[in-house]
């Protein structure tokens, strides 16, 4: 697939005629082909970060396809390590792809399905808000919580901040293990204006990990620098 191969001057002059060749249900298996990797054009152009082709998928999947298809070809369909195209886009911190993707999933979901979205899980459990903290993308976690904030219920916002990775680790512990005191004064701001006192204790503060770790022996380190 061209896409895959990284051959995307190809795939774009396929995109041209491709609509006006293929049936819907030809459609369909197109844009869900994968290579060994399970890794889609969709997938694959997200990864190179080509904003114009990305769009001319998502338009081509659009006008073409049902709502349901879309949503499950497109917006929930995960590569062979459990991605979703919004955690490509958070990996490799560009946020332009992500603010795309979000737009184009608040057109198409209901909240409920915009939470289900983001709390998609890779196979090692991690959630969108994991894959930025863990990469230290800054602008990328906020455009997160901000659009969560604009977008979700207070307990939806509440299922992200307490979803947990295979180790057990929320999202703020993670920051906190990688010792970002501007992020995790940030998502600590977040986290108390939607969480009650007893989900900011029991559920960040003195929740442990796997391995019986807490907020401060997982991420003493992470504390260093901050105004406490």
């Amino acid at each position: 697939m061209a896409a895959v191969e990284y051959e995307l001057q190809i795939l774009q002059e396929m995109l041209k005629w491709v609509k006006e060749k293929l049936t819907r249900v030809e459609l369909n298996k197109l844009l869900l082909d994968t290579d060994h990797e399970r890794i889609t054009a969709w997938h694959a152009v997200a990864q190179r970060g080509k904003l114009d082709l990305l769009q001319k998928i998502w338009d081509l999947a659009e006008h073409n396809l049902t709502m349901e298809e879309v949503n499950n070809i497109l917006l929930f369909t995960r590569d062979d390590m459990g991605r979703t195209v919004l955690h490509i886009a958070a990996e490799t911190g560009n946020l332009r792809i992500l603010q795309e993707i979000l737009k184009w999933a608040t057109e198409k979901l209901t909240t409920e399905e915009l939470t289900k979205l983001l709390l998609v899980a890779d196979h090692n459990g991690r959630a969108v808000l994991h894959v930025a903290t863990e990469g230290y993308k800054t602008e990328i976690l906020r455009e997160i919580l901000n659009f969560a904030k604009d977008k979700l219920s207070s307990e939806e916002i509440n299922k992200l901040f307490l979803a947990t990775d295979h180790k057990m680790m929320t999202a703020w512990h993670v920051v906190a293990r990688r010792g970002i005191p501007e992020l995790l004064e940030n998502i600590t701001d977040w986290a108390e204006e939607f969480l009650t006192t007893e989900k900011v204790n029991n559920k960040l503060l003195l929740a442990t990990d796997d391995k019986g770790r807490n907020f401060f022996s997982r991420g003493s380190r992470g504390l260093q620098g901050m105004d406490i």
